[in-house]
């Protein structure tokens, strides 16, 4: 779920501490002795930058009115480049959740959002294209702030990738419909593609807008009313553009919002027997609970994007250097924190050498820094507990004898910062193989015959993506039909387009998002059969 790559990053370079000697001891570490790491760094240990955007939406977005929680609680949403409190957000639980749903399920059933023709709909959406468009910069900043990925990221690929999505589902909302159906006897035979009703979504923090934008844009396209539960670590920037949603002329009750968390919010959410539709973006973890959840009150369908750990094969026939570069986007794209990242990199034994050397010098030129710095390719993990589990991941990988090529510690001493991190001579065995690390790290391991890579790719539990790079196109067609993953992506990675359908084989999900076939999520398909009486033809 990522955007296009930025180009124009500046390089810098500023000396770090060696790693800590209780991390490091137990496993190799290539070219330690008397050499001291440097990488591409605009320091973490600068004074942050201050955003100029202002915070106006803390509240519960309930029938179109900002409110407090029923309880009255907040919780902080804090700064990962410093752990410090932006903003309090009011806390939803169930209570919230049921005045949410009653809001929506009124507005669809009494409500002019279903009534109103497609194209009164779509021009809903392409007006909150525009408004989007208008406050790009704003929105930038708030996600920026809010989650901790690069402004230059944030700006020029993701808030433009709202905008281009909306207006894609805008262009969809007048163009659904049924078909006439030939059947054997005296009837006439339709079908009606009709909206579910009222959706409940749960989008993840690593990227909040496009979630937002993959959920919620096919939903109202179709006509559907919506309670939407933000994640607890990023709820600001999906108020603000609901805001604009309204303005743009949405009614109330049609898109209502729950920050919150995940046992009390989300499960009062999942659970709800007047919720017709149940959409899931996170862990596989927690994606089976949902699902139990759905399951268990009214049965309702869901639609889950779950977990990932994406092979990244590259072939002997490849640009080395083109496939480094490619392969150290697939992994570092928003600090590691992406589903589909290319978190095992299959190298061919003949290039494997030339691979790592280049590898670990490209992981040294990363610039990590204050993410509103302009350059910058990498800010700070998304908060404290994901920041301790990736370290976690890099000890166990040192202690499984994996070589550690450079990174592996965190970096300054405030905020979620962690060091580029490689480690070659990754075995399919190690934890850092097998686990979704979701964080700046790098495994990268030897192969011989393409048979073989297909086996120890596909042998995983997730299936969500996968990335090819050769330069045969015998081999290129051998992989991707092959490999057991829902994208493919050959000599590319991590492109994304509004068209492009997304999801996953196995635990990585069930259904997919983006494009025509998003829109099956949010419809229901009724057949009308009427007896003909001496019809002139069949």
């Amino acid at each position: 779920m990522a955007a296009r790559r930025l180009s124009g990053v500046l390089s810098r370079s500023l000396s770090l501490r060696p790693l800590s000697s209780s991390i490091v001891s137990p496993g190799k570490r290539s070219n330690l002795e008397g050499e001291l790491r440097r990488f591409g760094t605009a320091a973490a240990l600068e004074e942050p930058i201050t955003p100029s955007v202002r915070i106006n939406y803390t509240q519960l977005l309930i029938d179109g009115k900002f409110v407090d929680s029923a309880s009255g609680k907040t919780f902080p949403t804090l700064d990962p480049r410093t752990g410090e409190v932006i903003a309090n957000v009011a806390e939803g639980d169930a209570e919230d959740i049921n005045r949410a749903v009653s809001a929506a399920r009124k507005a669809f059933d009494e409500g002019p959002w279903p009534k109103m023709s497609a194209y009164e709909r779509s021009c809903v959406l392409l007006r909150f294209a525009d408004l989007v468009e208008k406050h790009n910069d704003d929105i930038a900043a708030l996600e920026t702030w809010d989650n901790g990925k690069p402004y230059e990221q944030a700006a020029k690929s993701e808030v433009p990738m709202l905008t281009r999505l909306f207006r894609y589902y805008a262009g969809w909302a007048d163009k659904i419909h049924g078909l006439t159906v030939p059947a054997d006897g005296p009837y006439q035979v339709h079908t009606l593609h009709e909206p579910i009703g009222v959706a409940g979504q749960i989008i993840p923090w690593n990227f909040p807008l496009l979630m937002f934008a993959w959920k919620v844009g096919p939903a109202l396209a179709c006509g559907n009313t919506i309670v939407l539960k933000t994640a607890e670590q990023t709820p600001l920037t999906a108020l603000y553009v609901a805001q604009l949603l309204h303005e743009a002329g949405l009614p109330p009750g049609v898109l209502n919002i729950v920050s919150g968390f995940g046992p009390t919010a989300g499960a009062a959410l999942a659970s709800h027997m007047d919720v017709d539709k149940i959409a899931f973006t996170g862990s596989t973890e927690t994606g089976k609970i949902v699902q139990e959840l759905a399951a268990k009150s009214n049965l309702k369908p869901c639609t889950l994007e779950l977990g990932g750990k994406s092979p990244f094969i590259i072939c002997e026939d490849a640009d080395i250097d083109k496939a480094v570069e490619l392969a150290h986007f697939a992994l570092f794209f928003n600090q590691g924190q992406c589903c589909c990242a290319g978190s095992r990199t299959f190298v061919h034994e003949r290039v494997y050498d030339e691979f790592i050397e280049k590898s670990r010098a490209r992981a040294q030129r990363r610039t990590v820094g204050d993410p509103f710095q302009k350059g910058i390719e990498q800010g700070p993990q998304i908060d404290s507990e994901q920041f301790e589990k990736i370290l976690k991941y890099i000890k166990s990988g040192v202690e499984s004898n994996a070589t550690l090529e450079c990174g592996g510690d965190r970096l300054g001493s405030k905020g979620f910062y962690i060091q580029p991190t490689v480690f070659s001579n990754v075995q399919d065995d190690m934890l850092i193989a097998k686990d979704e690390i979701f964080g700046p790290v790098q495994s990268i391991l030897k192969f011989k015959e393409i048979d073989d890579v297909i086996k120890r790719a596909n042998a995983t539990r997730y299936g969500l993506a996968a990335g090819v790079f050769t330069k045969n196109i015998d081999t290129a067609n051998r992989l991707t039909r092959a490999l057991r993953a829902g994208t493919i992506w050959v000599n590319c990675f991590d492109v994304f387009d509004a068209a492009i359908p997304f999801g996953g084989y196995k635990m990585s999900g069930i259904g997919r998002e983006k494009g025509i076939y998003s829109l099956n999520n949010y419809l229901q398909v009724k057949a009308v059969v009427t007896a003909l009486k001496n019809p002139a033809w069949l």
